[in-house]
């Protein structure tokens, strides 16, 4: 048969496409993304702000505690708070020495590109992921994420509540092993020394190439999650403790992601956003999340108290819209095969900050008692039960308690312990997660 005019062209593209198709059919998947740390992040300004001095033609080592290994990894940098474009000149993660230095392993450190280029403008609002960089990285490894700066962000965002130890040194040093106080290359600009600071600055998230099998917990709440009163460098709050545990426990490959704000409530802004609207971008966007664990509502309940405004009337708005919210995330976890395990709120009468009353107590009891029967979580954290004082079941119990409020190192620990594992096999709302082990559904 005679091909028409232009057909042989035409035909060409046909078979071209075919073989492109085969191509990418024979090709390696693309790599299966999970959260090893990540972080929630707020609007650093006043005494979170880091000085306008430790950006300008300066480098900023900030090092994070991965909770899952594996042999490809990528940053996501943010900027969700930025007011302007985000200008970064250079960017590196390497393998530190030990937590608590500036010192990388010199043959452990990788640039990172963005698009193939090193540097990136990440517009205001955004969060950019850097290009996949190959780096094997063990469970439980310190990595530091270098990133050069001409200037100052016009808004920083940041999470001030990092109780790790970051540097900032002037000069272009993403590649160098150690730090030293060069000269800037800016002329007109005399040179800054190495400062450290114990807070994160526009960084969102770590995450490895993972097996099929892997996946990630987020833990989400207020101060108690975020690890007030942790050890700088210790890496021991109760979601630190709780990735060791899942490692002995044959879960290595199960990542944990802390997402908890000092001050933190579900219903209001704090010092950062309220948890119901900040619950998508900190749990539903990150990659690989099969699973968050929520701990919140002390801040509302002992807020409104404070504040002396707890008539019988508001605290019971307040206990229906605690419910409510948690309706919200349930069906948003859900929606995004997401399971979700909630927390009982630890008990909170010793506080010297709240004072709470006997009508806020019979609040956390009534909060508690609703956790622990409804059928919309997939999972109960009973933090309560594993902290209260069985002789005054409103305080914490002696060697657990810091100051009436937060834990203690021992307090995290037992929280870690109450994580029911079970809870954290397969989510039956996921259906790409291997159904290895699925937990009973509750009744």
């Amino acid at each position: 048969m005679a091909i028409p005019k232009g057909g042989a062209t035409f035909l060409n593209m046909l078979l071209l496409a075919g073989t492109w198709n085969i191509a990418q059919a024979e090709a390696p998947g693309p790599d299966r993304w999970i959260a090893s740390w990540g972080t929630a992040q707020l609007v650093a300004d006043g005494k979170e702000a880091l000085p306008a001095a430790q950006w300008r033609d300066g480098t900023l080592r900030q090092l994070v505690r991965l909770s899952i290994g594996g042999e490809r990894l990528r940053v996501r940098i943010s900027n969700v708070f930025g007011t302007a474009p985000l200008l970064i000149n250079d960017a590196s993660v390497g393998l530190a020495v030990r937590p608590g230095t500036a010192d990388l392993k010199p043959d452990a450190i990788r640039a990172l590109t963005f698009a193939g280029r090193a540097g990136v403008m990440i517009p205001a609002g955004a969060e950019y992921y850097s290009d996949p960089v190959d780096l094997a990285v063990p469970r439980a490894a310190d990595l530091g994420i270098s990133l050069h700066f001409q200037a100052e962000p016009t808004r920083q965002t940041g999470h001030p509540g990092a109780r790790a130890t970051s540097f900032s040194a002037p000069g272009n040093l993403i590649m160098a092993p150690q730090f030293d106080a060069l000269q800037s290359t800016q002329p007109t600009q005399a040179a800054q020394p190495i400062q450290s600071f114990t807070r994160w600055y526009q960084i969102a998230d770590v995450e490895v190439a993972g097996a099929p099998s892997a996946h990630a917990v987020v833990a989400i709440g207020d101060s108690i999650t975020d690890g007030y009163g942790a050890t700088t460098d210790g890496n021991d709050r109760w979601p630190d403790l709780l990735a060791a545990r899942l490692a002995r426990s044959g879960m290595a490959n199960v990542g944990v992601v802390n997402a908890g704000i000092g001050g933190g409530r579900m219903l209001r802004d704090g010092l950062g956003p309220n948890l119901a609207a900040r619950f998508d971008r900190d749990v539903l966007s990150r990659s690989g999340v099969t699973h968050a664990i929520v701990l919140i509502g002390v801040n509302d309940m002992g807020g409104v108290h404070r504040n002396g405004s707890d008539t019988p009337a508001i605290r019971q708005a307040m206990l229906d819209d605690l419910k409510s919210a948690y309706l919200q995330l349930a069906e948003r976890a859900h929606a995004h095969g997401i399971c979700l395990i909630a927390g009982t709120m630890t008990p909170y009468a010793g506080s010297d900050y709240y004072h709470p009353a006997p009508d806020n107590e019979q609040d956390r009891q009534a909060l508690n008692g609703w956790i622990r029967s409804t059928p919309l979580f997939d999972g109960v954290a009973d933090f309560d039960a594993a902290l209260r004082d069985p002789a005054q079941p409103d305080r914490l119990l002696k060697n657990v308690d810091k100051d009436g409020l937060h834990p203690s190192i021992e307090g995290y620990r037992a929280m870690a312990e109450a994580v029911p594992l079970q809870s954290l096999g397969a989510c039956r709302f996921n259906t790409s997660q291997p159904a290895i082990n699925p937990p009973p559904r509750r009744k």
